[in-house]
């Protein structure tokens, strides 16, 4: 067969991207050598629907087996007791608890999406908010951080049948303990999505929502360094916490009503060359070699944030507990969006997204923020010391923004920082 020159070349040139810019965007990373491996597989010819051991189609021995070691190896990973890989994204995990927890209309409460929360928490023109409907929570305006008392007061009130613990771009650790106890005061599910924190939390570094939590779901790339795709999970004591029943009166464990909503519920056949590629990176996040990534990169994001606050830029909440900032520039720069520093540093080879900010006064497409985060470069090896130099071309290049020469030599200069921090030959 011929090879499709058009889209290798097209590749090749990600590929190129990728080696020689810094990666900056706090949901991405660089996966393994054997975790492409893994999704390149001839596992992507097989069709699986079902779980291990109940497919409906045969010759699923071997994914079985895969998909199994993924299972087994996630739940060593986080300490549950039930876990589902199947999940094609993170949003497709959120969809599902919330297609076994809610029925339409019912009233939910995530963080406000412009303070930092997700899509799939509540956005009007995604799922969550077409068939559900959300009220949201918000951060302290002088804090940055999740105001609790209002949490509980408006929870009080609109008495959300599921609280959402989870964000996007939000910078500090979660409360779980508070926020199961009001839940608890409502008779509410408590859900966690730790798309972002996963890996500082599968390591120790954060709070651990496995404790308060009925059900977290999580992404399985950003800090977990593993392919796209979703996860769901559960704790050992949130099993059938409320005694559910089906309509014939017989009880069903929450984990069976989870793999329903899953398959068939949201979707037909798993991605087995996915799934495989998971059961690599969870191996991978057993090590110890991980854990002292994680704290490398918790303890970069610490120091390029405080880079930033000594460089006179507004840090949101004033600093960070994981692995990103959000940065609002309106205290240095209030006539520059966000916008026009991502496309700026896209030139030279510096890759941010711009994102808003806490009370923002632009819109999603303008925003007067930007998100950073360190997972990606702290995998290529770069340490504390280079957090300040980062922070420091970042700000050349938006205090001369209209300059093209700077951008010019800004480049060349990442690039050649860059080669220094080699990946993997792709």
């Amino acid at each position: 067969m011929k090879r499709d020159n058009l889209v290798f070349e097209i590749i090749q040139k990600e590929a190129d991207r990728q080696k020689y810019g810094i990666e900056l965007i706090a949901s991405e990373n660089f996966v393994s050598e054997q975790v492409l491996q893994a999704m390149g597989s001839v596992m992507t010819n097989k069709y699986a629907e079902g779980y291990p051991g109940k497919r409906y189609y045969g010759g699923c021995q071997n994914v079985d087996e895969t998909e199994q070691l993924a299972i087994d190896r996630l739940k060593q990973l986080f300490g549950a007791e039930w876990v589902n890989v199947q999940p094609h994204s993170g949003a497709q995990a959120n969809m599902a608890v919330f297609l076994t927890l809610l029925k339409p209309g019912d009233v939910f409460m995530g963080l406000d999406l412009s303070h930092g929360g997700h899509l799939s928490h509540g956005s009007p023109v995604n799922s969550s908010g077409i068939l559900y409907k959300p009220i949201a929570y918000k951060v302290g305006e002088e804090t940055g951080t999740v105001d609790y008392d209002k949490m509980e007061e408006t929870a009080l009130v609109e008495k959300p049948k599921l609280i959402l613990a989870g964000a996007s771009a939000y910078s500090r650790d979660w409360d779980y303990k508070r926020m199961r106890e009001i839940a608890d005061k409502i008779g509410a599910w408590l859900m966690a999505d730790i798309a972002h924190p996963a890996g500082l939390i599968a390591t120790g570094l954060l709070n651990d929502p496995l404790k308060y939590c009925h059900v977290v779901t999580s992404t399985t790339h950003k800090t977990l360094r593993g392919p796209r795709g979703g996860i769901i999970m559960m704790g050992k004591d949130f099993d059938n916490p409320f005694g559910k029943t089906t309509p014939k009166g017989a009880v069903r464990s929450m984990s069976s009503l989870f793999d329903s909503a899953v398959f068939p519920g949201i979707q037909g056949g798993p991605l087995e060359h996915v799934i495989a590629a998971k059961a690599v990176a969870f191996g991978e996040a057993l090590s110890e070699e991980y854990k002292n990534y994680m704290i490398r990169v918790k303890n970069n994001a610490a120091v390029l944030a405080n880079s930033f606050v000594d460089l006179g830029y507004h840090v949101i909440s004033g600093g960070t507990d994981n692995h990103l900032m959000l940065i609002d520039l309106r205290t240095k720069f209030p006539e520059i969006t966000g916008r026009k520093v991502e496309d700026t540093l896209v030139k030279a080879d510096i890759t941010v997204n711009k994102n808003m900010v806490p009370f923002d006064s632009r819109s999603p497409f303008q925003t007067s923020g930007l998100r950073i985060g360190t997972p990606a470069i702290t995998t290529r090896g770069m340490k504390e010391e280079h957090m300040p130099l980062i922070a420091g071309l970042i700000d050349q290049l938006i205090s001369d923004i209209e300059n093209e020469e700077l951008n010019l030599k800004v480049k060349k200069q990442v690039n050649e920082m860059m080669g220094e921090f080699p990946i993997f030959d792709w």
